[in-house]
């Protein structure tokens, strides 16, 4: 059971990612279910809820999850400078790891340092030439 453990440790990484992804998603349908039991409360009073309390629940619930898992905050551009800068160093830094030959794996981080040079170079022409809202 141990070296399973010492042969998968990684797995931890996407195990940590879908278990983050889901109480975000847990927390988003809480709130958008008490803003319904809001709007409830307002129509057995007969009252008209208010214009901001409709509009949230316009929103879909994983919108605020989305927008902060893909980029800034805000969604825009920031995002994408920010992931441009990540994969760049990443990639030089796996480029460095296949020159120096690290742990004789050379040949596994000149891939790993391709692949992130084409993420960043998709990020790139995305920055350049995407449709960004205002930031």
């Amino acid at each position: 059971m141990e070296d399973l453990f010492r042969s998968y440790w990684w797995l931890l990484f996407p195990l940590a990612w879908f278990v983050s992804i889901g109480f975000s998603s847990l927390l988003n349908y809480r709130r958008q279910r008490a803003t319904l039991k809001l709007i409830e409360t307002y129509a057995q009073k007969g009252e008209q809820p208010p214009e901001a309390l409709l509009r949230v629940l316009e929103r879909p619930i994983d919108a605020e999850t989305e927008s902060r898992a893909y980029g800034s905050p805000s969604g825009g551009r920031n995002g994408s400078l920010f992931s441009l800068v990540l994969f760049t160093i990443l990639a030089a830094g796996f480029g460095y790891a296949s020159w120096a030959d690290i742990y004789g794996a050379g040949d596994a981080f000149l891939i790993v340092a391709l692949v992130m040079g084409a993420v960043a170079a998709a990020t790139g022409v995305t920055l350049i030439f995407g449709k960004h809202p205002k930031d």
